[in-house]
């Protein structure tokens, strides 16, 4: 059995705070909280410093660090089961997020 890494590396892409706040915007696939799916999906797509700049401007929109997915787990929940994902469960404890 392999095993899938659960963090991915970015490489290539500028994260200026634009393309950052670019993440606020969009909706949800059926079924999805909205603010949980947005963060998550940073989550996936930015390194650790540009997911922090992201928690801070999301926190400035008033929207909530501990929503849940369908399955009723906060992102901070989530990605305490991921291997490498420290640095982001630091930002999100930080943030507020429980």
């Amino acid at each position: 059995m392999s095993l899938k890494k659960d963090k991915q590396k970015v490489l290539g892409e500028i994260f200026d705070d634009e393309r950052i706040a670019g993440f606020l915007e969009g909706d949800a696939p059926e079924g999805f909280n909205r603010e949980f799916f947005l963060l998550e999906r940073a989550y996936r797509g930015m390194k650790a410093e540009n997911f922090e700049t992201f928690v801070r401007l999301f926190k400035q929109q008033g929207l909530d660090l501990n929503s849940q997915s369908p399955e009723g787990q906060t992102l901070l929940a989530r990605i305490s089961e991921h291997q490498q994902s420290s640095d982001y469960a630091e930002i999100l404890k930080n943030a507020g997020a429980q």
